[in-house]
C-alpha cells in the first residue's frame, strides 16, 4: 500500500487530470504502477519525470536513501508497468538505461535540477535512470466523460507543457540545457503527432457525418499547417549549436499564441459536437 502522502497525492492527481499542489505543483508527474515482485500486487507511485522525445524517462533517488525504492525493484524484476499521464492511461515497458546513455541522461537532469546531484550524494550510490516506452500496438485508455472532455484534456497538457518550457527558457540563464532542448523538441513532435491523427482520423470521421462543418474543418487544417511552420521553424532554433535563450523564447511565444487561438476555435467548433454525437 502507499504511504498517506503519495496516496493524497495520488488521488488529486486521478481527480484533476494529473495537476497536483504542493511541492509537485507545477512540475512534470506522472503515476507509475508495478507489480510488485515479493507479493505480486500492483503499486502505484507518484514520480517527477522527463520528457525524452517518444518515452519518459525517471529516476530512482527515493529522496536520496541508500536503498533503491520499491517501485524500481519491482520494475527490474517485471518491466511491464502502467504510466498515468493525466490524459491517458498506457502500457510501457521501462528500461533501465546503462553507461554512457544513463550517465548523459542523469547529467541532464542534474543541469535542469541540481537536486538530483544532491539525492545521489546523500545516498552514496549510482542512482538508476529508468527509460518507460509505450508499448506499441496497445491503444491508451483515458478516463474523460466525453470525446470532448477528452480533446479538452490533450489540450490542456499541451498548454501546460508549453507554459513548462517558456518558465524553463525564462530561467535558464545564458545558455540553452541540453534537457531543456529535448523537452522543446519533444512537445514538438508530440504535437506534431496529435494533429497528424487528428488530419487522419477526427477529421475526416466529423466532415463525413456533418457535412455542414466543412468550413470549419477546413480552417482547423489551415491552422495546423501554420502551426506546423512554426514548430519546424522551433526546432531549427532549438537544435542550432550555441542557440540563444532569447532567440527560443520568441519562437516559443510565437508557436504559443497560433496554438492558444487555435486551440480555442478548435474547443469552441467541435467540443459541442463531439459531445452531442456521444449522447446521441
Amino acid at each position: 500500500m502507499p504511504n498517506d502522502f503519495n496516496q493524497q497525492v495520488i488521488e488529486e492527481f486521478r481527480a484533476n487530470g494529473g495537476r497536483v499542489g504542493g511541492p509537485f505543483e507545477g512540475g512534470r508527474l506522472l503515476l507509475l504502477t508495478t507489480t510488485g515482485a515479493r507479493t505480486g500486487a500492483a503499486h502505484t507511485t507518484p514520480l517527477a519525470y522527463l520528457p525524452d522525445g517518444d518515452r519518459v524517462l525517471v529516476i530512482a533517488s527515493a529522496g536520496g536513501s541508500p536503498r533503491h525504492p520499491h517501485w524500481y525493484l519491482n520494475l527490474v524484476a517485471d518491466p511491464e508497468v502502467t504510466v498515468e499521464n493525466g490524459v491517458f492511461t498506457f502500457q510501457a515497458r521501462a528500461v533501465v538505461l546503462e553507461g554512457a546513455e544513463r550517465d548523459a541522461a542523469f547529467a541532464r537532469a542534474v543541469e535542469t535540477d541540481p537536486g538530483w546531484a544532491a539525492y545521489a550524494s546523500r545516498s552514496g550510490r549510482v542512482l538508476p535512470v529508468v527509460a518507460l516506452e509505450q508499448v506499441p500496438g496497445v491503444m491508451p485508455t483515458h478516463t474523460a466523460s466525453s470525446f470532448g472532455q477528452m480533446l479538452k484534456a490533450v489540450h490542456d497538457a499541451f498548454r501546460h507543457e508549453l507554459g513548462l518550457i517558456r518558465q524553463e527558457i525564462a530561467t535558464s540563464g545564458p545558455g540553452l540545457g541540453t534537457q531543456l532542448r529535448v523537452n522543446c523538441l519533444s512537445v514538438c513532435g508530440n504535437l506534431h503527432h496529435h494533429h497528424v491523427m487528428e488530419d487522419s482520423g477526427m477529421f475526416p470521421s466529423l466532415a463525413g457525418r456533418r457535412p455542414e462543418l466543412a468550413p470549419v474543418i477546413e480552417r482547423l487544417g489551415e491552422e495546423h499547417r501554420r502551426i506546423a511552420g512554426l514548430v519546424a521553424r522551433l526546432r531549427e532554433v532549438v537544435s542550432a549549436e550555441g542557440a540563444e535563450p532569447a532567440a527560443v523564447l520568441a519562437e516559443v511565444d510565437r508557436l504559443v499564441e497560433e496554438l492558444e487561438a487555435h486551440l480555442t476555435y478548435e474547443e469552441e467548433q467541435l467540443i459541442p459536437v463531439l459531445d452531442g454525437a456521444a449522447t446521441a
